[in-house]
């Protein structure tokens, strides 16, 4: 090698610092822009990231990131602590951020500025580039940050800097047979957890690679051929486990001390509790709370744990909920007694903290499988449809209680049939995956979603008047009918119809017959749009 072509290298890897230190500061805004809250606790990690930048960018000469770095260390500088972050100090700040986005883009940045993710970055590492940068335009649909990376070496390095949420890796990344696999290996020495990689490989390479690629933190491994719509899958696959809500705990306990003792141990650990002490509380307590699992003191004044759990199994809504007695009896008669009666477990007390919280995590991750199978489209993972309508009652008598908007919406794909005959079902079926993680991706926590039946979907949007909810289902109903479809070497696009009705005080099922004649309109006159339901 000559010098002239070491200094280039030497000079690559300087630029690879600073650009990867550059996105180490996007990445940090990024997640402070999402939680503006907590915008104060995020300050000190955003100047920390800023600081080291401008080091960089000038112990290596590279003026434009150290005078765009300086900018954000500047507006930073006149954000005091423990202010919010606000005024004429936000505004500069986030021009700052953009003059460094602007300098720092990838080819597969492009036109993607002024996208807001809400997720932690997705890395891609493929040997075809041009696979590369379509795979990043479907994942901005669905709200993924992917960035694409041309060598191991900056692969390995913004990894370390940066944990991303998963990895889309060549087996051969790198041009030599299974040295994506080895940066893999490298890469994963940086985390205590490991990140779930997706290999790819155009060879089926036999029991000893793919054992090497599990071993390493492989989750999938495709071959011969790759899908664009099945990767996206998997990857929100991984990454929705990241999200996974706390379990809702009712602890009924005659004893102050155990009770606060139980509910500090639960919180601790993640989850929501609900402490009683008195046992002829507990219908309330059900009805206001609407637990999870619970926890059962076996003795107390006046009534049986045994006797609260016949109580609590008289209610259909809680025939399958977790019971779990908490108790000093060591007669193991009893014990079976007491489980035969409506109980799921029984701990002997003193019980250790570590014993119970993971008890509680293999029933209440059981029973939310068993009540998905119930409740949930095995499809889509939707809602189903007696669901979708027992979820429109309950927010219509919350509606009426606190005397807020609630609108209903239904939409449909268009010419669905068409794609099927010409796709085939497995493609259909696709279509109705990825429209359904769109709509989840786009909608609030609060919004229920569930696939009616079908191509046709229902949306429940609590606390959101007509034209607030036709604004938001008229923006996701014009960014998916860009986003291309694949089968196979063709791509195409799907569009749906919507009608919207807001609730006037009528039934569930007045409501729903007013959204399904303005989704009829939306059919008549053309498809692909969205209509307002009249009375």
């Amino acid at each position: 090698m000559t010098e002239e072509s070491q200094q280039d290298k030497l000079r690559q890897h300087f630029a690879r610092r600073v650009t990867t230190q550059a996105r180490v500061v996007l990445d940090t805004w990024q997640k402070l822009h999402e939680n503006r809250d907590q915008a104060p606790a995020y300050r000190e990690e955003l100047v920390t990231a800023s600081d080291k930048l401008v080091r960089y960018a000038r112990r290596f000469e590279m003026d434009s990131h150290a005078s765009a770095g300086s900018g954000v260390v500047e507006a930073l500088a006149c954000w005091q602590v423990g202010h919010a972050l606000e005024g004429d100090i936000s505004d500069n700040l986030d021009q700052a951020i953009e003059s460094l986005r602007a300098i720092t883009q990838r080819r597969t940045d492009q036109g993607n500025c002024a996208q807001r993710y809400r997720r932690t970055p997705v890395y891609i590492a493929l040997s075809n580039s041009d696979l590369a940068t379509r795979l990043i335009r479907q994942m901005d649909f669905f709200g993924f940050r992917a960035s694409a990376f041309d060598s191991p070496e900056e692969l390995v390095e913004a990894s370390g800097l940066n944990k991303p949420e998963t990895i889309l890796m060549d087996v051969d990344f790198g041009g030599e047979p299974q040295s994506g696999i080895a940066t893999a290996e490298v890469l994963q020495k940086h985390h205590e957890t490991p990140v779930p990689i997706i290999f790819v490989s155009t060879e089926d390479g036999g029991i000893e690679i793919r054992l090497r690629a599990s071993r390493c933190g492989g989750e999938e491994f495709f071959f011969p051929a790759m899908d664009p719509g099945q990767v996206i899958e998997k990857i929100e696959s991984y990454t929705h486990g990241n999200n996974m809500e706390p379990y809702r705990v009712l602890v009924l306990d005659d004893s102050h001390a155990q009770a606060r003792y139980t509910e500090t141990v639960l919180k601790k650990a993640g989850m929501i509790a609900h402490v009683i002490t008195d046992p002829m509380e507990i219908i309330h307590a059900l009805d206001e709370f609407s637990p999870e699992i619970i926890i059962l003191d076996m003795y107390m004044p006046g009534c049986t744990g045994m006797e609260i759990a016949r109580v609590i199994r008289q209610q259909d809504r809680f025939h399958s909920v977790p019971i779990i007695y908490l108790s000093a009896e060591e007669d193991v008669g009893k014990q079976l007694q007491a489980m035969s009666l409506g109980g799921d477990d029984f701990l002997t007390k003193p019980i250790d903290p570590k014993h119970l919280v993971a008890t509680l995590h293999n029933r209440g991750r059981r029973a939310r499988s068993l009540l998905a199978l119930m409740i949930r489209d095995s499809l889509t993972g939707l809602y189903n449809h007696t669901h979708t309508l027992h979820l429109l009652e309950q927010e219509i008598v919350r509606a009426g209680q606190k005397d807020q908007p609630l609108c209903f919406a239904m939409l449909d794909i268009d010419y669905f049939k068409q794609v099927n005959d010409t796709y085939g079902h497995p493609i259909g079926d696709r279509i109705l995956r990825n429209l359904s993680m769109f709509l989840k991706q786009r909608l609030r926590k609060t919004d229920h979603i569930g696939r009616y039946g079908g191509e046709e979907f229902a949306i429940i949007l609590p606390e959101t008047g007509l034209d607030g909810a036709t604004q938001v289902i008229n923006e996701i109903r014009a960014s998916f009918s860009e986003l291309m479809q694949q089968a196979g070497n063709q791509e195409f696009s799907v569009t749906f119809s919507c009608g919207i009705a807001d609730w006037r005080g009528d039934t569930a099922q007045a409501l729903c017959e007013r959204a399904d004649r303005a989704l009829y309109t939306s059919k008549s006159e053309g498809r692909n749009q969205v209509t307002q339901a009249g009375s």
